[in-house]
């Protein structure tokens, strides 16, 4: 097996990591995809393929993943936190 081959399972694997760092921060999709981008040069497509994957392999996972993850938005501390993000933005 060439260098050339392994080179694109790799980039997988390493697109996966950073997708699994994104969860351990309770990111959502949308917000792996732009982290990804700006801080690892990701292309969204690519983050966001393999996230589809993720899921599909991980279906229970990601079903308790986005419950839990709906309801800590919609609670008051976190309201203020995106709150404080979307400020952020705005100051890029």
């Amino acid at each position: 097996m060439s260098d050339e081959s392994s080179s694109p399972a790799s980039y997988i694997r390493l697109v996966q990591h950073l997708i699994e760092k994104c969860l351990c921060y309770d990111m959502d999709k949308e917000e792996c995809v732009k982290a990804l981008e700006k801080h690892a040069n990701i292309m969204p497509a690519v983050t966001s393929t393999v996230w589809k994957e993720l899921e599909k392999e991980n279906k229970e996972f990601f079903e308790t993943y986005k419950k839990d993850h709906g309801e800590q938005r919609t609670s008051p501390s976190s309201e203020q936190s995106s709150a404080s993000r979307s400020s952020d933005d705005n100051d890029n």
